[in-house]
């Protein structure tokens, strides 16, 4: 019928659905009929992608992810196995709170590891990294390398992905970033 993007054959996408040119959606996976998915996204098998749920371009959703509506994804984020979005703080199955979902938006670059958590409401900066089984309940800076439960930072990363030492140099790219205050910021850009 046109479409620009790849389905498999058990994926279901519903009707009204928006997905970009070269997206891949593999086995088992079911699009809602608001979603929003940029170009050349992969979502794999028995991925979830819920009403007004936004992605960006560029984003790899790998195996038994679930993005439930209030999830919004920039440009070039890796979302690991198994991770997990919330979208209310406190669910109880008696008590309606669709109207209570909090917005939680994933920043360009983010990286978040296998069977991590992140709890609704929250931001991920640019470029940080999320590590695998990590629980986030709390904003989180740019290039921070975010760990254990609850998540803390334990460094900083470089916009590959590379643990920066105490010359905040990237050793993959020769990228220098900078402290501003507790903040990072990046001096040179040649990536």
């Amino acid at each position: 019928m046109g479409k620009d993007y790849y389905a498999h054959e058990t994926a279901v996408v519903d009707a009204g659905a928006k997905i970009g040119s070269g997206t891949k959606i593999w086995h088992f996976s079911h699009v809602m009929g608001t979603a929003e998915i940029g170009e050349n996204c992969v979502l794999g098998q028995n991925v979830f992608v819920g009403n007004k749920v936004k992605l960006g371009n560029n984003i790899k959703v790998q195996n038994n992810v679930s993005l439930y509506e209030g999830v919004i994804c920039e440009d070039d984020i890796f979302l690991g196995p198994s991770m997990v979005f919330t979208n209310v703080i406190n669910p109880r199955s008696a008590v309606e709170r669709k109207n209570e979902f909090k917005t939680t938006w994933v920043k360009k670059g983010v990286s978040i590891g296998a069977n991590a958590t992140i709890v609704c409401g929250v931001t991920l900066g640019e470029y940080c990294f999320v590590g695998a089984g990590a629980v986030v309940t709390k904003d989180v800076k740019p290039f921070a390398l975010m760990v254990g439960i609850p998540a803390r930072r334990k460094g900083w990363v470089s916009r590959s992905g590379a643990i920066l030492g105490d010359d905040l140099v990237c050793p993959e790219t020769g990228e220098k970033y900078k402290l501003a205050g507790d903040y990072l910021e990046l001096i040179n850009n040649e990536l």
